[in-house]
């Protein structure tokens, strides 16, 4: 069995490592090279690097910094967060980076999506979807950073973005993020059961436990960002990432429950 991609999601602002509980209240963890240096001796399956203001702030995506990083990165390697044009993807895709992530663009204009898929080609074209209960519970689209609610049903996007010819999604949730109790598996099950495409679930992960159970409710891979910088109760900064004995453990024992 090929196990699923276990994918740690790093922050970016002011050109250093962050991380934020609900979208809100960012923590410095560190600098983002030496980041890559450790998840490069972790052999880790992809990494996602999210700048978090570039879109809110309207600035464009910090090229240099991310030629850097994908000069040090020896696993795929996929950029969201101020992506306003196709002439951008082009210039990131040429520093090095293989896979772009759309958030903000794709909700205010999917054809971009179709545009970005056909000139890129399909697996190189990311879909992130913030995602935020609202008071009905109801699950909206939110962008900019998660600072703007477009009230999109979020699957009702995700099926309009996968028949535009994204490669995969990131379904983020923002009622979880930076949380570590669980992903939001109703969020994760509603869009999964809709798309043809893979679902990559994000926001919430504690525990190697939790991968396993978005796996069981459709995602075809797993995302975190606390886990992988913090470690103990206090949530002191340590990069980490679980061996691929402890995965294969529980991803097999998540396979033997369901047969």
């Amino acid at each position: 069995m090929e196990l699923p991609r276990v994918i740690p999601v790093l922050l970016l602002k002011d050109a250093g490592l962050c991380k934020t509980q609900k979208f809100k209240n960012p923590k410095y963890v560190g600098d983002p090279i030496n980041a890559v240096k450790i998840f490069n001796d972790k052999e880790v399956d992809e990494l996602v690097f999210l700048d978090i203001t570039a879109s809110l702030e309207n600035k464009e995506p910090p090229y240099k910094l991310l030629s850097e990083i994908a000069g040090e990165c020896f696993m795929p390697l996929c950029y969201g967060g101020g992506i306003t044009s196709l002439d951008v993807i082009r210039r990131i895709i040429t520093l090095g980076v293989e896979k772009i992530s759309l958030n903000t663009i794709a909700a205010e204009n999917p054809d971009v999506v179709k545009q970005a898929s056909d000139m890129f080609g399909r697996s190189t074209i990311v879909v992130s979807i913030d995602a935020k209960k609202n008071f009905w519970g109801k699950h909206e689209v939110f962008i900019k950073g998660g600072s703007i609610n477009t009230g999109i049903p979020v699957v009702r996007l995700a099926v309009e973005l996968n028949k535009m010819g994204a490669g995969e999604i990131i379904l983020n949730s923002i009622d979880r993020d930076g949380m570590m109790n669980g992903y939001d598996l109703e969020l994760l099950h509603s869009v999964s059961k809709e798309v043809n495409i893979p679902v990559i679930a994000c926001g919430g992960a504690g525990n190697t436990s939790h991968f396993a159970e978005a796996i069981q409710r459709g995602a075809s891979a797993v995302a975190a960002g606390s886990m992988f910088v913090f470690h103990g109760k206090h949530r002191g900064v340590l990069i980490n990432y679980p061996g691929q004995q402890e995965l294969k453990n529980i991803f097999h024992k998540n396979e033997s429950i369901q047969q």
